[in-house]
């Protein structure tokens, strides 16, 4: 795939989807810049094995659900690179409880991290890409987003926000030639879902019309496509990548 910009900002990028976005991206010749919370020694592995398969990487913390985090983020980046070419919004959280047991307190903090988070990333890196008049953003939904799931009111809500945020900002962010997209993974093979029993995995499965569940590289090529010179006229779009669970 062809890319006009340069360098790429993932979110909670040190491990699972965000990790296997960061290595496909660097593949493309993107410098990549890594973003963590915490743990730090988790983000300088995925530097290194970036590096070692000849791509280019940096690493770079912060809480991005802290409006003076992000802009330290931007700022540190362009001092670097000059510009911010492309960005991902994955960071996020879950904390699932049926909506008669969850409290605000876990409502609030599901919405912090994933929504408003989002939200001052696509603003921020908006108004770094205007000087410029160029940049892709590619937001990380879910499908929950869009279907709803039994004791993830907060995440269905946070992640149907992002989606409806996302076009939004592409109307925004269109007469500066800044695109917006948001991708809605289904179920996808993590760390999290092999903890999964194996009958609760056979039955998603049996919902998935085909019959699997997704690879982290899957969610991978869609965001670079997005992101991409490939994808220059889509901007608004809200893309499936589950196996036709939720057409």
């Amino acid at each position: 795939m062809k890319f006009t910009g340069t360098n790429v900002l993932i979110t909670g990028a040190s491990k699972g989807i965000g990790a296997q976005i960061a290595e496909e991206l660097a593949t493309y010749g993107l410098k990549v810049w890594i973003n963590y919370r915490s743990k730090p020694e988790i983000a300088d592995a995925l530097k290194e094995k970036i590096e070692t398969a000849g791509g280019t990487a940096a690493v770079i913390k912060g809480d991005v659900s802290v409006e003076e985090d992000w802009a330290n983020i931007i700022k540190t980046i362009v001092e670097a690179d000059g510009a911010i070419s492309y960005l991902v919004n994955n960071a996020g959280i879950t904390k699932d409880k049926l909506a008669l047991r969850m409290s605000v307190s876990d409502f609030d903090d599901v919405i912090n991290a994933n929504l408003k988070s989002t939200f001052i990333g696509c603003r921020d890196a908006l108004k770094a890409m205007s000087k410029k008049k160029f940049g892709s953003v590619v937001n990380i939904s879910s499908i929950v987003g869009e279907m709803g799931n039994p004791g993830q009111t907060n995440y269905s809500a946070s992640k149907g926000g992002v989606n409806s945020m996302t076009k939004s900002f592409a109307k925004e962010g269109a007469t500066r030639g800044i695109r917006f997209n948001s991708v809605t993974p289904g179920f996808i093979r993590t760390d999290m879902t092999d903890e999964l029993k194996d009958e609760v995995k056979e039955e998603y499965t049996r919902n998935i019309p085909l019959k699997r569940f997704g690879e982290a590289k899957d969610v991978a090529d869609a965001v670079a496509f997005l992101l991409s010179d490939h994808s220059a006229y889509i901007t608004g779009e809200i893309l499936k990548v589950n196996g036709g669970l939720y057409v």
